[in-house]
């Protein structure tokens, strides 16, 4: 019951990732490129180069995610860099095939409606599991090894389109674009999720199965609680843990594959104090060296 209920979920977020990287070359070739408004991040850059050269901007996208996925390959997992690849490529293709015409004349108009479908795409795309590549697959990586503020380098690589795009076309076409952006980033929020920090609250009748899966692929600390089922009066196990939004997927994932019934509450993290990350036993048993008193018997 359960394989058969993975290979169901996995079908599901398959084709929505299908789907909705179609929907995100929509958005680009009928709403942005026409007016020349640019999207944030990777996205953004080849769009920026597609409208100066010959180059298809969906060429562009692929090509500068390539070493991304190398890089993600072997440091974050088969399973969310493929669906990252499935998305990109799907997004690449349709944005080569589809023409780039307007469906508004108003570029105003366009840039709303624009940012509206690409964060509805990107949102969707987050919520099966996978991202549309770029600066997604960075903050996974920075996730998993600091407490970095992925939003300051995502700010500042949409600030610096912005401002080129304003030298490079017309500072009306930096104000749509910047417009469009904020449309897309809440858009997003409203979707996945707008909490950077994520507090996670996993009861399962599972509890060893999903801890081991979490701590092959994550490198955040876990509490292991008990737990009865009030109605039920069976035993279960919480395993509480604190993660990024840009874990998320990675996360949700993983619990399901060892326990597709579980039950999890995801709550808004306002802060961390202490370790974020989860320390190696042998520094955790290490004694501090500014710690006064009497050193620990050898």
């Amino acid at each position: 019951m359960s394989y058969a209920f993975r290979r169901v979920r996995a079908a599901l977020d398959l084709g929505l990732i299908a789907v909705f990287s179609v929907v995100l070359a929509v958005g680009y070739n009928f709403f942005l490129l026409p007016h020349k408004v640019l999207s944030g991040g990777v996205s953004g850059i080849a769009m920026m180069i597609g409208l100066l050269t010959p180059l298809n901007p969906g060429t562009l996208i692929f090509l500068l995610n390539l070493p991304l996925f190398v890089f993600g390959f072997f440091t974050l997992g088969r399973l969310f860099i493929l669906r990252t690849i499935l998305s990109v490529v799907l997004t690449a293709l349709a944005m080569n095939v589809l023409p780039v015409e307007p469906i508004a004349t108003d570029a105003l108009l366009s840039s709303v409606f624009g940012g509206a479908v690409v964060g509805l795409a990107t949102g969707m795309i987050f919520s099966a599991s996978g991202s549309t590549g770029g600066l997604d697959i960075i903050g996974m990586f920075i996730a998993r090894r600091m407490d970095f503020p992925m939003g300051m380098l995502m700010s500042a690589t949409n600030a610096l389109i912005i401002f080129v795009a304003g030298f490079l076309f017309s500072w009306d076409q930096a104000l749509y674009t910047m417009l469009s952006i904020y449309v897309s980033g809440r858009i997003v929020d409203v979707i996945f999720t707008r909490h950077i920090k994520l507090t996670l609250l996993i009861v399962t009748g599972r509890g060893e199965a999903v801890r081991e899966a979490l701590l092959r692929q994550i490198v955040r600390g876990i509490t292991v609680l008990e737990g009865i089922g009030a109605y039920s009066k069976e035993k279960k196990t919480v395993l509480m843990t604190v993660a990024t939004r840009y874990e998320l997927p990675l996360i949700k994932s993983l619990i399901r594959q060892a326990d597709p019934h579980a039950f999890v509450n995801i709550l808004q993290t306002v802060e961390v104090v202490g370790a974020f990350t989860r320390l190696p036993l042998d520094a955790e048993l290490r004694p501090d060296p500014g710690r006064r008193g009497p050193a620990p018997p050898s």
